[in-house]
């Protein structure tokens, strides 16, 4: 069984020391879901908000955030992305968030892909909480990672699949 691995000999918190792993191409995919009532649904189709349209801002806000990761999660290593992709799709009863987060390193991304699905997410959520304060932020799973020494990971359970 897998240990936890930010934790020294005598239970001290550390940061892991990954100068002995070698450096290969790492990618993660995170995903999330905000939950909202049909009619701010529409508000979004028709682009009635007054902040703009909270697709767009909630992928540049998630591509931002997972390039500030180790400022977000004391332990993670930062990280030279190679590659940031977040998108946000209208669903019949919310917005799916997505990101796809690549890197050349020692250490992999499932944090970063996980920190822009929940900025992207809160995101969306500041932008339509005039229209419904009672949307709900859910689903915010890693959906797979590849690279690095622990191989390759893909999750058999997908988050619930939300209806266009």
């Amino acid at each position: 069984m897998a240990k936890l691995s930010h934790y020294g000999a005598k239970g001290q918190v550390r940061m892991v020391d990954v100068s002995a792993k070698a450096v290969t191409t790492r990618t993660a995919v995170a995903q999330g879901f905000v939950k909202m009532k049909p009619r701010v649904v529409q508000a979004v189709r028709r682009l009635r908000n007054p902040k703009g349209n909270p697709l767009e801002v909630a992928r540049i806000a998630g591509i931002a955030a997972a390039k500030r990761t180790a400022e977000w999660i004391p332990l993670c290593h930062p990280l030279p992305l190679t590659h940031i992709d977040v998108t946000a799709r209208l669903c019949k009863n919310g917005i799916e968030v997505r990101s796809t987060v690549t890197t050349a390193a020692q250490t992999g991304v499932e944090m970063e892909a996980l920190v822009a699905v929940a900025a992207a997410a809160l995101t969306v959520y500041d932008m339509c909480k005039a229209l419904d304060k009672a949307m709900e932020i859910t689903d915010i799973a890693l959906v797979e990672k590849t690279g690095g020494k622990s191989g390759d990971y893909f999750r058999t359970k997908t988050p619930e699949r939300h209806a266009r």
